[in-house]
């Protein structure tokens, strides 16, 4: 049985007049990971997967092959009684197993396991690139089992979406959002980071970069071992303000950074549920901020009230509280987990902004925003991030943010940047 449990960060203190409250709220599960853990028997139909491999042209022989290994990896993760499929994209998209008998999903099996590595081997690399259709696919592969609650796909590209046109891809990740969850992961330097990173956004999952084909088998194997430990299907997190108030938004800032605010579902006139996908054994840390009416000196208020639920039945709460100060000592402090995860936030922001920068060829603003992320880098302690960094730009003070654009930067170091920017540093207490 999971167990959630909540703490909020935050300063309550607000000074006379002050509206606007901020808080990080951080969720905790422990015993999620019981129905992926191998210890128990998998309820047939518990579970859905879905392999959702690039097999166009520009994959090539070798890209291919090495796909098929990574498929392969990712099948030995999956537990016996899971559903799964295996489907191959290009410019359309076919599953190759199970075979056309067999439905759109089997149980994992000895003897399916088997069949599938058989059927991946055929797998051959043509055609172009149409995102749309393979996600579209995995869809109607999910709708046929209704009942199961957990669904998650992983998809592999190697190249830009050109088989279809923006719109239609948009469309079909729009009819896919809520239905499955989906990690994401380009492979090489042909890959739009900004194009798959809206797939896996959408929906819940997350994006990474594979520099080499070789490395793909690692990455799949680790992806379907976190989904396998997911044993808690779908979470909400339900925020209450109330009568007057303003929720201004809710943001996930750990492990990455994600705005949940335009996901928001009405509950009731005061409350909004916000989807959270999947949960293993886990800590997730959310930023709430809420505009209040204005009180007078001395008053108290709850502000917020912030759930986790599972079947809309809630399984934990955290209170956000807000008091009215004159004691400036005490408004003007800056919770350090919202000052920061504010700091992360806009550090992701002058990184995809810079890099969009740099390749329009608008090298001042790429080195006025790739400056302010050293600087903010630095500021946090973010070595990783500073390391990252000083793959593109020259740092010649962290301290001020004065850099220079390096020259000969290869694109996947680029990529990897843009693609590490929405990994956060967790703020410890």
């Amino acid at each position: 049985m999971a167990d959630f449990r909540t703490e909020v960060f935050q300063n309550e203190f607000l000074p006379d007049g002050g509206t606007d409250l901020h808080a990080i709220v951080r969720v905790t599960s422990t015993g999620a990971s019981a129905a992926g853990s191998g210890t128990a028997p998998i309820d047939p139909g518990s579970a859905a997967e879905v392999i959702l491999i690039d097999t166009s042209g520009s994959m090539g022989r070798r890209g291919v092959q090495a796909a098929g290994v990574a498929a392969k990896a990712a099948l030995a993760e999956i537990t016996d009684g899971t559903l799964f499929s295996i489907v191959s994209g290009n410019g359309t998209a076919q599953i190759i197993y199970p075979y056309s008998h067999q439905g759109a999903l089997v149980p994992m099996s000895s003897h399916t396991r088997g069949e599938a590595n058989r059927a991946i081997d055929g797998l051959r690399a043509q055609g172009g690139t149409a995102m749309g259709t393979w996600l579209t696919l995995a869809r109607q592969i999910f709708a046929t089992v209704p009942h199961v609650t957990k669904r998650h796909a992983i998809l592999l590209t190697d190249g830009v979406n050109e088989g279809e046109t923006p719109q239609s891809l948009a469309a079909a990740v729009q009819s896919c959002i809520g239905v499955f969850q989906c990690d994401c992961r380009g492979v090489g330097d042909q890959w739009r980071v900004e194009e798959v990173r809206g797939i896996a956004s959408a929906l819940l999952g997350t994006v990474d970069l594979i520099p080499a084909p070789e490395e793909m088998a690692a990455e799949f194997e680790a992806m379907m071992r976190a989904s396998m430990a997911r044993g808690v299907a779908n979470a909400e997190l339900r925020v209450w303000v109330p009568q007057g108030a303003e929720l201004l938004f809710v943001k996930q800032v750990s492990p990455t950074l994600e705005d949940l605010s335009t996901r928001r579902t009405e509950v009731n006139a005061l409350t909004g549920a916000y989807p959270t996908g999947a949960w293993s054994d886990e800590s997730r840390d959310y930023h709430v901020a809420v505009r209040l009416p204005a009180r007078t000196l001395g008053q108290e208020q709850l502000a917020a009230r912030v759930q986790i639920t599972l079947g809309g039945e809630p399984v934990t709460q955290a209170l956000v509280k807000a008091r009215w100060s004159n004691d400036e000592a005490l408004t003007t402090r800056i919770d350090p987990a919202v000052a920061a995860y504010t700091g992360q936030a806009e550090l992701a922001q002058m990184i995809q902004d810079g890099l969009a920068a740099k390749a329009s060829g608008q090298d001042e603003v790429a080195t006025a925003k790739l400056g302010r992320a050293v600087q903010l880098a630095s500021a946090t302690g973010n070595e990783e991030m500073t390391t990252r960094l000083r793959k593109v730009v020259e740092i010649d003070d962290a301290d001020t943010g004065t850099v220079r654009l390096k020259k000969g930067v290869t694109k996947i170091d680029e990529m990897s940047l843009d693609t590490a920017s929405t990994k956060t540093s967790r703020v410890r207490r």
